[in-house]
Parts: C-alpha cells; sequence; structure tokens
C-alpha cells in the first residue's frame, strides 16, 4: 500500500465512522466530535486526492473540509 493509499484510507475511514456513530445516536450530528471526525478525515481525503491528482474528489473532499469547519465554528458561543 503506497503513502497516498494509506492517508486516504484514513480520511475516508474517519468520515465513515463518525457517520456511522452519528446515525446510530453514539455522537451527536452537531457535537464537537462529529465536527473534527469530518474535518480531519475529509482534509486528509483531500491530500490524498491532491497526492493522486485526481481533482473531482480534491473538490468533493475540500468543500466538505470547510463546510465541517464551518459547522464546528457555528457551535461557538457568540461573544
Amino acid at each position: 500500500m503506497q503513502y497516498n493509499d494509506i492517508i486516504g484510507t484514513i480520511g475516508v475511514s474517519l468520515i465513515l465512522l463518525a457517520y456511522f456513530l452519528n446515525i446510530f445516536s453514539l455522537i451527536p450530528k452537531d457535537g464537537k466530535l462529529f465536527f473534527m471526525m469530518n474535518i480531519i478525515g475529509a482534509g486528509l481525503a483531500c491530500y490524498a486526492s491532491v497526492l493522486i491528482k485526481y481533482l473531482p474528489f480534491v473538490l468533493l473532499e475540500g468543500v466538505w473540509t470547510i463546510v465541517s469547519i464551518a459547522g464546528l465554528l457555528k457551535l461557538r458561543p457568540h461573544q
């Protein structure tokens, strides 16, 4: 298994684990852990897509990362 495969597999696994945990109500969909798993997972998957130069998934995972960051920031109390 090559480096990009390992990074991509870890990233996708984190995204899928977050989804699984959410679907079975083991973590809340609006919780910090859910967003962090998506940010890290999508970021790694995006990086792996950059390494293999597959632009459709760079776009998909890049947007997924940005949306997850926005969701995490939305949790912060307004000051």
